[in-house]
């Protein structure tokens, strides 16, 4: 039977109970409850008149901003779906989603103006552009996001269901986006409970009950001020937002396009910041610089309000975990997820605590299991596939041969297999070392790109590092790394390699090393492999 829980109506609940407090803030920017649920209702009465009602696509082409949120809330309270886009993308990659996603609406930030006009006209179900004001000119035809709720009463609150859909597009590693249907009830059971279990309340028995709840939680000091120093169009920064939301907490963005770990310190310590998300060590590293150099300078950032940084989605190292605990009282919360599942394993580490890398404590939901289903033994270094059952999505839209792949069913329960490989300690521990689709086969042997990458990283020299497979004639494939070095580091490609030996197996120490200027990444910290294969392999050809 389908769930009753959504998060548009949960979130009015606590708009009602706590109109004044703050919902969103950016810089100098404070929306309260009262002015998050009455704009988002103006907005969706806005999407209505457009044309929109249930089971309608509104995409959001937007970095981090109040409106990424108001425009996710006002979607669901038509019953509507939101769809991520990539701000990233360009002409092509903006059409195949918008094309994909049956969008009707699509919300952009001004400066994305130009790849918007591109594609307008060519996107089949597209009814309509809103542009949030960013500074840019107003494109032509486009309608200002501001204008839209001006111009419109509140929509009624209505009832809503559970199997309300919010669409989460993953570009993964091989292929195009593939869009990720996930019930309003799965998502929420996935992430709401656990949440409001540390915080000392037990789940109310209907949406409307979070009204009190959030009350509570105010009065206990226990209201979360959440920072997604990651982009919210990725499933780490808007999924730990939805749970800071649904407590009736503070949602806190950058205003920095690009990540600068100084703004995020100084929005920390101005806003009382008490969590943030981020995707691992391509965030981190830069964290800790800011802290170290902000010591050295004798004006350290004030951290006192920081309880928990949630990382996902990447390799966060021991290393830079303990790097950043020098500096303050906080937990570390290393998720292992996905775009297809959350909760498929944690790690948390406390300070003072000796801090892993890719080792988890298995989610009460997940399994690793071989290739045909059987579950693998625990200490017996046989590799595996992490399986997650309980809430999981329905699948990808409008992809019924991707969706049977990955959401597979073994002794009758259903399982979401992104991908992800891992061994089993005795202990019950697990042991991530990566994702199949990148994997490397070299004279046999499967070798993850992870494991290497993290070697590799120790190097006192090494800033980061993607390996890759290159043809080879004799092994198939051999290993490339693609590594960026520290200025005025004097360093030699065969150092770089053997920087694994004594701590990988002899055949994972790579035959090529590219060094660059820079690695680069995507804003949500992931390696893109695709193009360190191209360089690697033109350089060693």
């Amino acid at each position: 039977m389908a769930g009753d829980w959504n998060f548009a109506t949960c979130w009015e609940a606590i708009a009602d109970a706590r109109p004044d407090a703050p919902a969103l803030i950016q810089g100098n920017r404070r929306v309260t409850w009262s002015q998050f649920d009455d704009r988002s209702a103006r907005l969706a009465a806005g999407f209505s008149e457009l044309g929109l009602g249930p089971d309608a696509k509104v995409a959001s082409y937007l970095y981090n901003c109040p409106e990424y949120l108001e425009g996710t809330f006002a979607t669901w309270k038509l019953r509507a779906a939101p769809v991520n886009v990539n701000y990233r993308y360009l002409e092509e990659e903006l059409l195949y989603l918008l094309e994909n996603s049956d969008a009707e609406v699509l919300l952009f930030h001004g400066v994305l103006g130009e790849q918007v006009a591109k594609v307008r006209d060519r996107a089949s179900k597209l009814r309509a552009v809103v542009q949030v004001d960013d500074g840019a000119l107003l494109l032509d035809g486009a309608i200002a996001y501001e204008d839209l709720i001006a111009g419109n009463e509140p929509a009624e609150r209505i009832t809503r269901s559970g199997d309300d859909l919010y669409i989460l597009y993953t570009g993964g590693t091989t292929g195009m986006p593939k869009g990720v249907m996930w019930r309003n009830d799965d998502l929420f059971t996935t992430l709401v409970p656990a949440v409001l279990a540390l915080a000392g309340e037990p789940l109310p028995e209907v949406p409307d009950d979070f009204g009190p709840v959030a009350q509570r939680l105010a009065d206990n000091g226990r209201v979360p001020v959440h920072l997604p120093a990651s982009p919210l169009m990725h499933g780490t920064g808007f999924f730990s937002s939805l749970q800071a939301l649904t407590m009736g907490g503070t949602i806190v963005t950058l205003e920095q396009r690009n990540f600068d770990a100084d703004e995020l310190w100084t929005a920390v310590a101005r806003q009382r910041v008490t969590q943030m998300a981020i995707v691992g060590d391509a965030f981190g590293r830069p964290m800790v610089r800011a802290l170290d150099a902000a010591a050295a300078g004798h004006e350290p950032y004030d951290l006192s309000s920081v309880m928990l940084i949630i990382s996902s989605g990447v390799m966060w190292t021991a290393e830079v975990k303990q790097a950043l605990m020098v500096h303050g009282n906080f937990l570390c919360f290393d998720s292992l997820g996905s775009s297809e599942g959350v909760g498929f394993a944690n790690q948390i580490t406390a300070p003072g605590a000796e801090a892993t890398t890719a080792s988890f404590q298995i989610g009460e939901h997940c399994r690793v299991l071989t290739e045909n289903g059987r579950p693998v033994e625990p200490g017996s270094d046989e590799i595996g596939m992490l399986a997650l059952g309980g809430a999981i999505p329905l699948g990808y839209y409008k992809d019924d041969a991707k969706t049977e792949a990955t959401f597979r069913t073994f002794a009758g329960e259903r399982y979401s297999i992104p991908g992800d490989w891992a061994k089993v300690a005795a202990d019950g521990t697990v042991e991530l070392l990566g994702r199949g689709s990148v994997s490397i086969n070299t004279g046999g042997e499967k070798v993850f790109p992870e494991e290497v990458e993290e070697a590799m990283k120790l190097h006192p020299a090494v800033v980061d590092a993607i390996v890759v497979g290159v043809p080879d004639d004799r092994f198939g494939e051999a290993i490339a790394a693609v590594v960026s070095v520290h200025d005025g580091a004097t360093v030699t490609e065969a150092e770089i390699a053997d920087e694994v030996r004594g701590r990988l197996a002899g055949f994972k120490r790579p035959r090529h090393i590219v060094i660059v200027d820079d690695v680069p990444r995507g804003p949500n910290g992931k390696a893109d492999y695709a193009w360190a294969k191209k360089l690697a392999s033109e350089r060693t050809s």
